[in-house]
């Protein structure tokens, strides 16, 4: 759905302040249930779903040979048709994706909160990211409107009021309720989440008329079908989910995992073995994200060599999608923690390049 930064009459600023709040109160009650039958937004989510939201098979498009391996670097897998657009994406808009990591994280919550329960994928977040960087005070010419930049005719489809001081399309719990509802039935029909993007911008007859045209339902095939802001649309979709995922793992991990993996973060912190001078002038900092060694140590003009035998295991573990216990000099973890962003889009932009090895 197409929008450009006209503001409506809501106060934006009100409004994110109250979504702060209430997403960590999203948060506490989310596994209780809501009052079902007296309003159609808040019928029962997910009873019937098919566990969407561990169905990663959907995202094949996004990788080559249409699937993902967790057990190998998230770069390397990348459908080499999307790279040259992520890489340009990376360029011009990293900064403010790695800030909005932070400055956004409540809306997250609430985000994740309720597509799962609606048995979606979390990484379908990223659709409000790409249709209004999170702002619900856009409107587009054709009246999309909120975060999710729903249409009028959508949003009453799932109950929501719209139009004037009471446009519930700008209310970040209730547009994602009703954005869900949409998303899973495309889903439903697609069964492919790019497609899903793809139909949620264009509608849903373009993306039916295009499968027809080609006989084929990957977007790669089908995409000149489509118009070109809807392909655009997907190809930021696609960047987005890399910018964010890539830097952070594939799936949530599970309580198993969990405790796996801070074993082996133990494990990892016990090989290198340090003097007691080491130990009192170095400090470590937990990392995750695509950071590699190389990069890294180049930016904080460091011996590779040092780095390696503090940090062993660094680029693996970190191309596994997990966190690591990184060991700097005192001096120089502060240089990091300053320059950590800038770094981790470096390290991102010289795997995609070839420049550096996953």
């Amino acid at each position: 759905m197409r929008w450009f930064g006209i503001s409506i009459n809501s106060s934006v600023s009100v409004a994110r302040v109250s979504l702060v709040a209430f997403a960590f109160v999203a948060g506490a009650v989310g596994t209780m249930s809501f009052r079902e039958g007296a309003d159609p937004l808040f019928g029962q989510a997910a009873k019937d779903t098919t566990e969407l939201s561990n169905d990663k098979t959907a995202f094949k498009s996004l990788f080559t040979n249409n699937r993902f391996d967790p057990s190998s670097p998230y770069s390397a897998q990348l459908n080499p048709r999307a790279i040259g657009f992520v890489q340009e994406y990376i360029r011009k808009q990293g900064k403010e994706m790695e800030r909005m990591k932070t400055w956004g994280k409540p809306y997250f919550d609430l985000y994740d909160n309720i597509l799962t329960q609606y048995g979606l994928p979390k990484e379908m977040k990223y659709l409000s990211v790409i249709e209004s960087h999170l702002k619900p005070g856009l409107v587009s010419w054709a009246g999309a409107a909120g975060p999710w930049q729903l249409m009028p005719y959508e949003a009453r489809r799932f109950g929501l009021r719209t139009g004037g001081m009471l446009d519930e399309r700008t209310d970040y719990y209730k547009s994602t309720h009703a954005a869900a509802r949409l998303i899973k039935e495309l889903y439903a029909e697609f069964g492919d989440w790019l497609l899903v993007v793809a139909a949620y911008n264009g509608g849903a007859g373009r993306v039916k008329n295009a499968i027809k045209k080609t006989g084929s339902r990957d977007f790669w095939d089908l995409q000149y079908y489509l118009p070109e802001e809807t392909r655009t649309h997907v190809k930021k979709f696609i960047a987005t989910h890399f910018i964010f995922e890539g830097s952070g793992g594939w799936t949530t991990m599970t309580a198993e995992e969990t405790e796996i993996h801070k074993a082996s973060l133990a494990k990892l912190d016990a090989t290198a073995q340090l003097t007691a001078e080491e130990l009192s002038n170095t400090a470590v900092v937990e990392v995750s994200g695509r950071y590699h060694s190389i990069v890294v140590s180049n930016q904080l003009l460091m011996d590779i060599q040092q780095f390696n035998k503090w940090n062993p295991g660094f680029d693996k573990t970190l191309a596994e999608g997990k966190k690591y216990p990184m060991r700097l000099s005192k001096e120089r973890a502060v240089v990091f923690e300053a320059r950590k962003g800038q770094i981790l889009i470096e390290s991102v932009r010289a795997l995609l390049e070839g420049r550096i090895n996953g």
